[in-house]
């Protein structure tokens, strides 16, 4: 539990506020496509062999995964190379019917692989149905989208009503007070901001 607990506080502090996740969503690709695609994810990616950095190089380019220090654990490395797939089979397969391009693709991938994994064992995203259905909702939610056809509401609801994180009462309560953390020290970072400029723009 130590390990999933040190997980989900490095996913709150680089995490933004997952109300304002919901509130930004637009409509995405289905739940259905993504889950098959999830379903064929090839080999290598899964292979603990192949480097998730170099993976996450070649796939989403410049810039850093929050995961990266981490994959040395086995689930951590396993739901970032599951996420990155997602995103290389729009160019190795098919793009979905609405396109993952401009998504928030290092969010998406780190919410697999520091937030979900440390609750649910990735290779169960691969032949649970709910599991997985977890696993693409979590993935479209980070990444910026809703499932296309649902609303707000309802997607929030279909991801509350599988969300491993909740079953787990201790880890759900030591998760919350992160949140908790991380909000008073983004909003006392925000006034300090703010005392500055208005120092400034009165000299």
């Amino acid at each position: 539990m130590a390990e999933a607990e040190k997980l989900l506080g490095v996913w709150a502090a680089c995490a933004r506020d997952e109300d304002e996740a919901w509130r930004t969503a637009v409509e995405g690709p289905a739940t259905v496509d993504l889950a098959a695609r999830l379903s064929t994810v090839p080999q290598p990616f899964l292979d603990p062999r192949v480097s998730v950095v170099a993976l996450a190089g070649d796939i989403l380019g410049m810039g850093s995964l929050a995961c990266a220090p981490y994959c040395d654990d086995a689930a951590v490395r396993q739901g970032a190379a599951i996420g990155l797939w997602l995103f290389a089979s729009e160019e190795l397969l098919s793009p979905f019917s609405r396109t993952l391009a401009n998504s928030d693709r290092f969010a998406a991938v780190d919410v697999l692989a520091l937030r979900l994994a440390s609750v649910s064992a990735p290779e169960t995203w691969l032949w649970d149905d709910e599991r997985r259905e977890e696993a693409v909702r979590t993935f479209l939610l980070w990444s910026g989208f809703l499932p296309a056809g649902e609303d707000r509401d309802t997607a929030r609801a279909l991801l509350a009503a599988r969300d491993s994180l909740s079953r787990n009462k201790a880890l759900a309560e030591a998760y919350a007070e992160h949140r908790h953390r991380e909000a008073i020290a983004r909003r006392l970072a925000d006034a300090r901001a703010k005392e500055a400029a208005a120092r400034y723009s009165s000299e």
